[in-house]
């Protein structure tokens, strides 16, 4: 049972850090949305005004920390399942709880970032979008 628990802990990190890894290379939102260093880097092409500049840099600010703070929580599920796992026997019923609470905390990053992405795009006017879709292809 617990080299069971082991492999299972194995692959879901192994499959967070892949998930990880690929996010800045695989384009999941097919050129739909665009992540702020992309709008950052086309700066002066776009033309962005002062305002969106400052409404781009606090959506990221937000993020920033909303995303610190359930990093904490994905951190402290992680060392409770490690805890868990020097038992003996292991409480598998304890380690899921662990692993479901930094599930759900990775979840909440990921809607977060989500979430920034579509306030980003909301800001662009069609012309900038249409730019980077240009840019992107």
């Amino acid at each position: 049972m617990r080299k069971g628990l082991l492999v299972l802990l194995t692959f879901v990190c192994i499959g967070m850090e892949t998930a990880a890894a690929a996010e800045p290379k695989d384009d999941v939102f097919k050129g739909k949305l665009f992540a702020p260093n992309v709008i950052l880097e086309n700066q002066s092409e776009l033309s962005l005004s002062k305002q969106q500049f400052t409404d781009i840099r606090k959506a990221v600010v937000e993020v920033q920390a909303n995303v610190a703070e359930h990093e904490w929580d994905v951190r402290e599920a992680y060392q409770n399942i490690m805890g868990e796992l020097d038992k003996s026997p292991i409480d598998e019923q304890q380690v899921l709880e662990h692993v479901g609470a930094a599930l759900r905390a990775e979840n909440e990053v990921k809607k977060l970032q989500v979430a920034m992405l579509i306030r980003l795009k909301n800001l662009l006017t069609e012309d900038q979008i249409a730019y980077l879709k240009s840019v992107r292809n």
